[in-house]
């Protein structure tokens, strides 16, 4: 199938399966989107093998009945979220925030009142795109730097919901001056830094105890900008609702060498990150290779 054909399909499939989860019962389509995931993981041998490998290098004392149960709920997790955000397309903001509690809240309302700007580190973990769409009711309005998805349309509904309370999304083809205007504006800004990246476009830090080839771009920003960092994370709790996190404030001080200032800066981020997974390990996108790039000879975190 051509593949304007296949994103037609795609878009499709979309706009019938939005229509029906959007009339049932939120209860009901947790419960069916974790049915759906669990088939996921049944139809999608190939990645299920991937995330149980990941998981078993993170976890090496864990036992093998831990490390499947644990991959096929990553599936069960995202295809419960999947369906929720096509749930929640539509809702008002005032909806959107009742399904959710917040942790912290006042680190990042406290940084955005002192006008230096905020950039917000994620991670792929629970439900990120909830966090900044249900933020921008509580804080005002977030930046968020994403990629567009391959299939345009899907794209085109996805960056509806995400400026459906306001918000903005800047495109990574075009992100960095914006981003900086952003901040030096004394807006807030997320951005995710947890997946793989060519070495030339990031650098080497542990993540999990591995070398992980990580994009410098947080650090990059806080440098450049002198900007508030506050963490920001989302859950899914066990009773459906969302947990979002913030902060508390990344406090640190630059040795003034620049680079060596980015790899540091990455790492205590990496390692926060890596801290939240092991919390949740179940919410994380292990399916992605996160260490697919590895140190050329002489090379290493």
């Amino acid at each position: 199938m051509r593949r304007a054909g296949r994103h037609a399909l795609e878009a499709a499939a979309a706009v019938v399966v939005s229509a029906v989860v959007r009339r049932l019962p939120r209860r009901v389509v947790l419960w069916l989107g974790g049915r759906l995931g669990a088939l996921w993981a049944r139809l999608d041998r190939r990645h299920l093998a991937i995330a149980a490998d990941n998981l078993r290098r993170a976890f090496p004392d864990w036992e093998e009945a831990r490390l499947a149960r644990t991959a096929r709920g990553v599936y069960r997790h995202f295809g419960t979220v999947i369906l929720d955000l096509l749930w929640m397309q539509g809702r008002s903001a005032d909806a959107l925030v009742e399904l959710t509690e917040t942790d912290g809240v006042e680190h990042l309302t406290r940084a955005r009142a002192a006008g230096r700007g905020v950039l917000c580190p994620g991670a792929h973990l629970g439900n990120w795109e909830l966090q900044a769409i249900a933020s921008a009711p509580l804080v005002g309005d977030v930046a968020s730097i994403a990629r567009p998805l391959d299939n345009p349309r899907l794209d085109s509904r996805l960056v509806a919901l995400r400026t459906s309370t306001g918000n903005r999304v800047i495109y990574k083809q075009k992100a960095l001056s914006q981003a900086i205007r952003t901040l030096r504006q004394g807006g807030i800004l997320a951005v995710l830094i947890d997946q793989n990246v060519q070495e030339q476009d990031g650098v080497f830090v542990r993540f999990f105890g591995r070398p992980a080839c990580t994009t410098t771009v947080a650090a990059a920003l806080a440098l450049k900008t002198g900007c508030a960092i506050v963490p920001v994370r989302c859950t899914l709790q066990p009773d459906g609702r969302y947990l979002m996190a913030y902060g508390p404030p990344v406090e640190w001080t630059g040795s003034g060498r620049r680079e060596e200032d980015l790899v540091a800066l990455t790492q205590h981020l990496t390692s926060l990150i890596e801290s939240w997974v092991r919390e949740t390990p179940e919410q994380w996108l292990w399916l992605h290779r996160r260490w697919k790039t590895q140190p050329s000879a002489g090379v290493g975190a």
